[in-house]
């Protein structure tokens, strides 16, 4: 029993103190990624969440998908899923939960914080104070716990800030920024003329079910009445919910920060509006059996301050993919800017415009400029508002937070501070262990230690891909179909597909490629070949004359023809993909982009798969054979495709993979890292969608690994992840080493992207 008499002083709550050497403020996505990277690196990390859950927006609290690069697989980027550690998440969520339960999701992230011993968790713990050592450097900042009425002081060596809304950079005295830039300040064709304080706004989703029997709905008497008020309410459509209603936005002329409790107040309004429209206005008869199953509590913010880094991304650097010497971290979503009036619009909610591929982000924009010890994470990262409209989606965010978690590794083991990373030796260790980790920055390989440089390589097959088979489906040429391949420097192909007419016609066929060869966006057309045909089932050959210019991915075109179908083949193959000139409202994809003149974007047509159980290859047959699988790409750096396949493939034939691997003399063999593909060109949306598979059809599952005598060094079963780190328990000394696979189950041959041995 406690028994505690009157006192006539003020109680103070109990004070616990704690001491890091990374400090990490929030816990989004960006803060997991920074806190689990830096934390597997050997770094003692206190993680701070305001919230009782991780994840920020792709928490069960709000429930927007998290996404990025592949944008729903409805833009040109190919094999663009952000790698790393928010790619091992993003598979794990789908291994584990495939149907996309926010609550399930909540589970994958705390089990990734959770297994980390150097991580010390504080959920329900917010920041309301930030102390500084100098005027340019961060000591500890000061957090209470609602839950426990605990005040806590965390002293750090080194902060991240993925707070959001950047309560400690504020704090701090960071450089920040809030509104939009004026035009003449980037040159950014896109910002207004003028400055303005204009911002994206905060989204409520909601979720219904139908009970299977009558549900009444009386509204409460703050919602909104005159459905009218919301121009867009003649789209709404019962069986919608969640990120479909991401219209519902409200704030941007508000401050989105300190007004944030306002603007929910105004979007639950909304919401519960919107519902009483869909119950009870006799529009929606279907929804008589339905009931409101669940509405977002907090809201998903959007826009609030942005900071200022040793380098601001604009507009210029995300459409004409800048190359960076200090690239840690790549985007690819559209820059995506909503309407101020948000769900009070008469225009369009949003406007999304484009880039033909990804684009590099600096390592300079997640380090305060002002702030010696202070990193930047997330939404908050050093960019312009425009370059914000994509730079802020929440798989980029967490791409860029592993990078910071990375640096912070780097400066505690070299005894520097994060500006000393900006370029030299410490930004190519860096970039090294970020590729080591599966980063996938473009145009930058890992050229760290790996004895497999100096061992023989050998398979016991490579794939030379002169055919792929046929099934039994069949494609209408509705709209124009592609064969996405990695085409030799110099070679003059000739292409044979099985088609069918129902009349005869002309049927052409085009070779296009990417005006800068590291692009899946085909607007140049090498060559045009048109064929006539007759009617009914037959093979077509083309034959085009022109000589691919050099080593990269070509499209293999058969143009519309609404009398004409495609035969399809089922053999799915790593680094190979078919493409359809089709639309993805989602992401304001119509077939092709035709932006305003004058707003410095591309016009182009999109060419995008289609998502399993579709998205079958074309069948077809081609000479001479594609020779992009040779088992030297295990060793060439790239953990995914780029410019080329970059993996070795077995053959369809091959019953028995096997990679031998020779040297001269023995080794010391501490670890074994192995990249396998689980399919970068699939959007792994963490939440509501849903997916086919629960594991990729790519991915190798099983294999062991044997010494030069006999020795069984490793065995893996039921693989589903894309790295696999195996650290012996005790190094083993061999001169080599075979890995034998098993042949997938799925018919798909083995493939490997990289292998990396020390």
């Amino acid at each position: 029993m406690i028994k505690q008499e009157f006192e006539n002083k003020v109680r103070k709550n109990r004070s616990i103190e704690l001491e890091a050497e990374l400090v990490v403020c929030g816990g989004g996505l960006s803060g997991v990624c920074a806190a689990v990277t830096a934390a597997r690196e050997g770094v003692k990390v206190v993680m701070i969440q305001d919230r009782p859950v991780l994840g920020g927006n792709a928490s069960s609290e709000v429930r927007l998908w998290a996404l990025g690069a592949t944008s729903h697989m409805g833009n040109n980027n190919r094999w663009a899923r952000e790698g790393g550690l928010i790619d091992e998440i993003l598979v794990e969520n789908t291994y584990r939960n495939k149907e996309g339960n926010p609550v399930l999701f909540d589970m994958v992230l705390l089990d990734f914080v959770k297994r980390e011993s150097n991580i010390t968790l504080l959920l329900n713990t917010a920041i309301f104070n930030t102390i500084k050592a100098n005027e340019n450097t961060i000591k500890a900042v000061e957090a209470f716990c609602s839950q426990t009425s605990t005040n806590y002081i965390i002293k750090g060596d080194l902060f991240c800030d993925a707070t959001g809304d950047g309560i400690v950079g504020f704090q701090a005295g960071a450089a920040f920024r809030i509104g939009q830039e004026a035009k003449a300040e980037f040159n950014e064709m896109m910002a207004p003329e003028e400055a303005n304080n204009e911002l994206l706004g905060h989204s409520i989703f909601f979720y219904s079910k139908d009970v299977g029997k009558p549900v009444k709905y009386v509204a409460p008497d703050f919602a909104l009445r005159d459905i009218t008020q919301i121009p867009k309410y003649r789209s709404i459509k019962s069986k919608d919910e969640g990120c479909s209603f991401w219209w519902l936005e409200y704030g941007g002329k508000m401050d989105t920060i300190h007004d944030s409790e306002l603007v929910k107040d105004e979007l639950w309004k909304v919401v519960y509006g919107v519902w009483d429209y869909i119950k009870n206005s006799g529009e929606f008869p279907e929804a008589e059996t339905m009931t409101l199953e669940w509405v977002g509590t907090i809201p998903g913010k959007r826009e609030s301050r942005r900071f200022e880094g040793h380098y601001m991304m604009t507009q210029n650097d995300v459409i004409d993919q800048t190359q960076f010497d200090d690239a840690v971290s790549f985007g690819g979503w559209a820059v995506d800017h909503h309407d101020v009036e948000g769900v009070y619009t008469t225009g369009a909610s949003c406007t999304q415009w484009h880039g033909k591929g990804v684009y590099q982000i600096p390592y300079r924009s997640f380090v305060s400029k002002n702030i010696t010890n202070l990193f930047l994470a997330g939404r908050i990262i050093s960019a312009s508002h425009i370059a914000f409209g994509t730079t802020r989606v929440m798989t980029t965010c967490a791409h860029g937070g592993q990078a910071v978690g990375m640096a912070v590794a780097v400066c505690k083991q070299q005894n520097a501070m994060p500006a000393d990373l900006i370029s030299g030796r410490l930004l190519t260790t860096l970039q090294d262990k970020l590729s080591l980790s599966g980063q996938g920055i473009p145009n930058v390989a890992y050229t760290g230690a790996n004895l497999l440089n100096s061992a023989k390589v050998s398979a016991s097959s490579e794939l030379q891909l002169n055919y792929l088979p046929s099934c039994d489906a069949w494609f209408k040429l509705e709209r124009a179909a592609a064969q996405l391949l990695p085409l030799q420097k110099g070679e003059k192909y000739t292409v044979e597909f099985s088609i069918k007419a129902e009349d005869a016609c002309e049927l052409s066929a085009e070779i296009r490629l990417s005006d800068k060869k590291e692009n899946y966006t085909p607007n140049l057309i090498l060559q045009s070949v048109c064929q006539q045909i007759k009617a009914g089932e037959q093979k077509v050959k083309f034959e085009f004359s022109e000589a691919i210019p050099d080593n990269q991915y070509a499209f293999l075109i058969l143009l519309k023809n609404e009398k004409v179908s495609v035969q399809l083949s089922d053999q799915l193959l790593t680094g190979v993909v078919s493409v359809f000139n089709t639309e993805n409202a989602k992401v304001s994809n119509t077939g092709k982009q035709t932006p305003p003149a004058d707003i410095g974007v591309h016009s182009f047509d999109f060419y995008t798969p289609l998502r399993r159980p579709n998205g079958q290859n074309l069948a077809l047959n081609i000479s001479p054979a594609v020779k992009d699988f040779a088992v030297e790409s295990i060793t060439n750096g790239y953990v995914r495709p780029w410019l080329g396949s970059n993996a070795w493939v077995a053959d369809f034939e091959d019953k028995s993979p096997t990679l031998d691997l020779k040297w001269n003399e023995a080794q010391e063999i501490n670890s074994i890292i192995l990249f396998f593909d689980t399919d970068y060109d699939h959007a792994m949306e963490s939440v509501q969608m849903g997916h086919y598979e629960h594991v990729q059809p790519f991915v190798v599952r099983d294999y062991d690994i044997i010494d030069g005598k006999g020795n069984l060094v490793y065995r893996k079963e039921n693989n589903y992840q894309t790295i696999n780190k195996i650290q012996l328990d005790k190094a083993i000394s061999a001169d080599s080493l075979r890995i034998v696979f098993k042949p997938l189950e799925s018919g798909n041959p083995v493939a490997v992207y990289q292998v990396v041995i020390q």
